[in-house]
């Protein structure tokens, strides 16, 4: 008999892929999205140090307060304006996507779509 892998053991195994390719440095953080099932959560990563340099979450207090519901594309394009102008602000133009090993359609390309928008290059 064929055993199916779950959706989330496929998904780690595409970052795993995607993650050998992609690094963050100082001047050009690594912008890494996670979305689960209610929220979403990006971070602006530095690799070379181990550290992250900015984070925003639909569960942030400012950010729920905006949104009807966390998990859909309103959300992800409203948090995507939050995290490229909370970027902008702290001096980064360009940044390196990881999608997370999530398919880039629906909420992380909104997510992207509006970071664009909001000035960041990637």
């Amino acid at each position: 008999m064929i055993s199916k892998v779950s959706r989330a053991e496929v998904r780690s195994e595409k970052h795993r892929r995607l993650r050998r390719n992609l690094n963050g440095t100082a001047e050009r953080p690594r912008m890494s999205v996670f979305r689960s099932n209610n929220h979403m959560y990006v971070q602006l990563i530095d690799d070379v140090e181990g550290k992250t340099l900015l984070a925003a979450s639909t569960l942030d207090k400012d950010v729920k307060a905006e949104l009807e519901k966390t998990n859909n594309k309103e959300a992800a394009a409203y948090l995507g304006t939050v995290i490229g102008k909370k970027a902008i602000d702290a001096g980064f133009k360009a940044v390196v996507f990881d999608r997370g090993g999530f398919i880039y359609h629906g909420k992380i390309q909104a997510l992207a779509d509006a970071a664009r928008e909001a000035g960041l290059e990637f």
